[in-house]
C-alpha cells in the first residue's frame, strides 16, 4: 500500500459516556496528524469540539440522525437505522472516504454494520473479534471475543487462519504458535465444538500446538488461543475484572502501614510499568477480522485514552495493509474454501 496518512472514521455517537469521552479521544488523536472525521450529532459534536483546543487538526463531522443503543439487536441497527453513527461510518468505509472505522458502541451492531455494509472478505463464513490479551512474554491474540456467541467448528478453524495472519503480518510474529482454548491439555479434552476443531486445526498447516486451559492465556507459550465468541468474551471480561480487583487490592495493602506505604514508594516505578501491562485502555480497541475494511470495536466503558489507543491502532493497521495481507494469508490455505456457512 502506498505511504498514506489513514483517515480513521470515528463513531461519536457510541460508548457509556458518549461525546464526552469519545470525542476528546479524536481530537488528541487529530494532533499526532491523522485526519478524523466524526460521525454523529453534528451540533453535539460542533458543542463538544467547542471546549477543546482543535489547532491545526484536520477534523470532518458528517451528521447522522439515528443512534444505536445498546439494547438494540444487531438485526434491527442494521434494517431499521441506516442513518446511525455506525452505520453511516462503516458507509464511508466502503465508499472509500475513510479507511477505518472505530467504535465504542453497541459491539454487535457494529460487526453486523460491518458485514452488511463494508463486507466480508471473500470466502470468510463469519467474521471475529480479536482481543490482544498481555501475556509474561509478549502480546497474544484471543479470537473471537464475542462476535459469534455460537459457532460452528469451520468458523473457529477460521478463527485460527485469521488470527494466523493477524498476528503473522501485523504483531510481526514469526510462525504463530496456536492453542485451543479448552477444559484440559489433553487431546479429546472438550464438546464435539473443540474435538472437531482440534482434528481440523491439527491437519492444517497452521503451527498448532495443541489444547490450552485458560490458566494458559497469560504465560505466553502461545501467540494465538483459538474459541468461540461466548468463551472468549467470558475469558476477556474475566481478565478485566481481575485486573481491576488486583490493583485495588494491592493499593489497600500498600496503605496498611508506614512499612508498606515506604516499599510502594520505593517500587512505584515497577508498579506503574506492571499497571500499565495490565491496563485494557493500552490495547485500545478489538479488530474485526474478515471484513473487506478496518473496523475496530472498543469497550462500551473505555475511557478517553482507550479510544484514542483504538484510533491509532485503526490507523496502524491501516498502514500495514492488514486486510490485503488478510486476503493473501487466507487464500494460501485451501481450506478457507469451505463452503459451509
Amino acid at each position: 500500500m502506498p505511504n498514506i496518512i489513514p483517515r480513521i472514521a470515528v463513531d461519536a455517537m457510541g460508548g457509556d459516556y458518549g461525546l464526552s469521552v469519545i470525542v476528546p479521544a479524536a481530537v488528541n488523536a487529530a494532533k499526532t496528524g491523522l485526519p478524523i472525521t466524526l460521525v454523529g450529532d453534528e451540533h453535539m459534536i460542533r458543542s463538544e469540539l467547542a471546549k477543546l483546543d482543535t489547532g491545526s487538526c484536520v477534523i470532518d463531522i458528517v451528521h447522522a440522525s439515528q443512534v444505536v443503543t445498546m439494547e438494540d439487536k444487531p438485526a434491527d441497527a442494521v434494517r431499521k437505522k441506516k442513518d446511525s453513527s455506525i452505520q453511516v461510518a462503516c458507509r464511508l468505509v466502503k465508499e472509500g472516504k475513510a479507511d477505518g472505522v472505530v467504535s465504542a458502541g453497541n459491539s454487535g451492531a457494529t460487526v453486523a454494520c460491518g458485514m452488511f455494509t463494508i463486507g466480508r472478505i471473500k470466502g470468510v463464513l463469519r467474521p471475529g473479534m480479536a482481543g490482544i490479551m498481555p501475556t509474561e512474554k509478549k502480546p497474544m491474540v484471543l479470537l473471537d471475543v464475542g462476535a459469534n456467541v455460537d459457532s460452528k467448528p469451520e468458523h473457529l478453524f477460521q478463527f485460527g487462519l485469521m488470527a494466523d495472519v493477524l498476528a503473522r503480518d501485523v504483531l510481526g510474529y514469526e510462525n504463530p504458535r496456536i492453542g485451543l482454548l479448552t477444559i484440559g491439555e489433553e487431546e479429546g479434552k472438550g464438546n464435539t465444538l473443540v474435538k472437531t476443531t482440534y482434528d481440523m486445526l491439527k491437519n492444517s498447516s497452521l503451527n498448532f500446538m495443541g489444547n490450552i486451559e485458560g490458566r494458559d492465556i497469560f504465560t505466553g507459550d502461545v501467540d494465538v488461543a483459538v474459541c468461540d465468541g461466548f468463551v472468549g468474551n467470558v475469558a476477556l471480561k474475566l481478565a478485566e475484572g481481575l485486573a481491576h480487583s488486583f490493583g485495588s487490592l494491592l493499593k489497600g495493602e500498600l496503605k496498611r502501614d508506614i512499612v508498606s506505604k515506604l516499599g510502594a514508594m520505593l517500587a512505584m516505578k515497577a508498579f506503574k510499568r506492571f499497571s500499565r501491562l495490565l491496563d485494557k485502555s493500552e490495547y485500545g480497541g478489538a479488530p474485526v477480522l474478515g471484513l473487506n475494511g478496518i473496523v475496530l470495536v472498543c469497550h462500551g466503558k473505555a475511557d478517553s485514552r482507550a479510544v484514542e489507543k483504538a484510533i491509532e491502532m485503526a490507523a496502524t493497521f491501516v498502514k500495514n495493509d492488514a486486510v490485503a495481507h488478510l486476503k493473501e494469508g487466507l487464500a494460501a490455505h485451501k481450506e478457507i474454501t469451505t463452503p459451509k456457512a
